[in-house]
């Protein structure tokens, strides 16, 4: 997830228009903040004045056009969020960026804990975060990304490759390793996909996206950082030699 989002007029820009990719129904915006709530993803909050805050949606009430966000009363960060009233929130799913506005922000505080309420989004935009085509890597291959957590210098980490594809990967972080905020860069990493196939590359974490119970983790989205064109080319070769693996074994 990237620290700044970006404004909508340069997103226009870029894209020849927002139309497209503008959602105004309520329904439609309630069933995508669900997903948000449901899936406990992560969602940054943007202020005019530079306060970043990584947060989950806490509750959703399209009734009242009420939501509110996950909040320490305590942390600078939240005070200096709510002299805005109002921020830019983004998030992801999967391979889809959401932006929308958040106005009137309150911070609220209870016994259960605190919270930034807010009024519902008139509209937000979703836009396919890349086109690239993501593979999953054999499981009979064991792939790992060998790490060394950004936050924690002495702590070495081997984390199992979900997926991969020419823009980035996601990767799994088990429950008990410390966080990782979005928009760190993990360096030199070393990205161990098969037998054959062994990259080392920048990755910068785009968005952490917490799993089911069961599955004991954190599904990380992550870009790579100047891949340069050897590691781009033996990264295709990989993605091609999977993609027919997949198939001939499709066929048996």
């Amino acid at each position: 997830m990237e620290t700044l989002p970006m404004p909508l007029e340069s997103l226009s820009a870029q894209h020849g228009g927002l139309d497209e990719f503008r959602i105004t129904a309520p329904r439609e915006i309630a069933a995508m903040l669900k997903q948000f709530q449901d899936g406990n993803v992560l969602l940054n909050l943007n202020g005019s004045n530079g306060a970043m805050l990584s947060t989950t949606l806490w509750s959703l009430d399209p009734a009242r056009s009420q939501l509110s966000f996950s909040a320490d009363a305590g942390a600078p960060v939240t005070q200096r969020l709510i002299e805005c009233d109002e921020a830019v929130a983004v998030g992801y799913l999967d391979s889809i960026k959401v932006q929308f506005d958040v106005q009137g922000l309150v911070l609220v505080r209870g016994v259960g804990g605190s919270a930034i309420s807010a009024r519902m989004p008139r509209e937000l935009f979703r836009f396919q975060r890349r086109n690239a085509f993501r593979v999953r890597p054999l499981l009979r291959s064991s792939p790992v990304a060998r790490v060394r957590h950004p936050a924690i210098a002495e702590m070495q980490l081997a984390l199992r490759v979900i997926d991969v594809s020419i823009g980035g990967c996601a990767l799994f972080l088990p429950e008990d390793v410390p966080p990782i905020q979005p928009g760190m860069v993990m360096h030199q990493v070393q990205l161990d996909l098969d037998a054959d196939t062994r990259i080392v590359a920048n990755l910068r974490l785009q968005h952490a996206t917490v799993l089911n119970p069961e599955a004991k983790g954190a599904r990380m989205g992550c870009e790579f950082v100047q891949l340069g064109a050897d590691g781009e080319r033996t990264l295709q070769r990989f993605i091609d030699q999977t993609q027919k693996r997949r198939r001939l074994m499709s066929l048996d």
